[in-house]
């Protein structure tokens, strides 16, 4: 279920945005600095101005973990929304930061949405790219998926990427649940978009994991009841991720052709400022 059990998550010290994770899309840095307290740390934006990165307190996820230690012995879903709240708040400086802590999702997100596209329009993901549908042609969902992961984020030793390629398998596994009839090879456009929203939600949830997961680990009555409580944090950050991409389609934000990223960007500011406000 999670990657918790061999991380402690990001301590003090460090910049809350590190500096290999993606800029996002032009305009969404915004003409205000990102909050969050204490000392920051310049890193350039190759769209526009330097923008500041705070630095991390120390014990930056303390009220997380209490308020997670809370909900993964009692089950309270206070205690679990305000743990997603002080997650965003001040583990990662508010939505604004935590939206671009995020970079590396709107990157993938959009490289897996194009890649989808080219492959149901018949066209390899790009140029010499192993998924070609020519190639994947009667190959089985796991070859395929395989394929996708592979094409999109292959291995390079790092937490992010790892989160990353569980979740785009989390995304097309959920995906084949919802449309048993589905071919990964000829996706429609409903059925895209909804590979994109639940690979962004499953992200949101594997970075929390590696961040703090291991509190229910430790905290959680049984093992089971642990397994439980991670099940649950997961359907609940999908329903939040889900209904901020539903507040954006219902705003004409739509996951088209050249917006996938600028879209996905919106999204997950969206559910981080309702994270945000859990803890008020």
């Amino acid at each position: 279920m999670g990657t918790s059990q061999s991380s402690r998550g990001p301590g003090g010290g460090v910049p809350m945005v590190p500096p290999w994770v993606p800029e996002l899309p032009p305009d969404v840095s915004g003409d205000d600095e990102p909050g969050g307290d204490g000392p920051a740390q310049q890193l350039p934006n190759v769209d526009g101005p330097r923008l500041t990165v705070p630095i991390a307190p120390a014990a930056r996820f303390s009220a997380t973990r209490r308020n997670l230690g809370d909900y993964a012995k009692s089950g309270g879903g206070g205690s679990l929304r305000r743990s997603l709240g002080h997650y965003t708040r001040s583990g990662y400086g508010g939505a604004r930061t935590a939206t671009r802590r995020f970079g590396g999702t709107v990157a993938t997100a959009d490289a897996l949405g194009r890649a989808l596209a080219n492959v149901a329009s018949g066209r390899p993901a790009e140029a010499g790219s192993r998924l070609d549908p020519a190639l994947l042609a009667g190959r089985s969902a796991r070859e395929i998926t395989d394929a996708v992961v592979e094409a999109i984020r292959p291995v390079d030793g790092t937490q992010d990427t790892e989160a990353a390629r569980v979740a785009i398998r989390d995304a097309l596994a959920d995906l084949l649940t919802r449309f048993p009839e589905a071919d990964l090879l000829t996706l429609d456009a409903n059925q895209r978009d909804f590979v994109i929203e639940r690979y962004v939600a499953m992200d949101v949830f594997r970075r929390f994991d590696l961040d703090v997961g291991k509190t229910v680990l430790e905290k959680a009555p049984t093992a089971s009841a642990a397994l439980g409580r991670l099940k649950e944090i997961r359907d609940f950050v999908k329903e939040v991720v889900a209904a901020s991409f539903r507040r954006l389609r219902e705003r004409g934000q739509l996951l088209t052709s050249g917006r996938i990223a600028h879209v996905v960007r919106d999204a997950l500011a969206d559910a981080f400022a309702v994270f945000e406000e859990y803890a008020e």
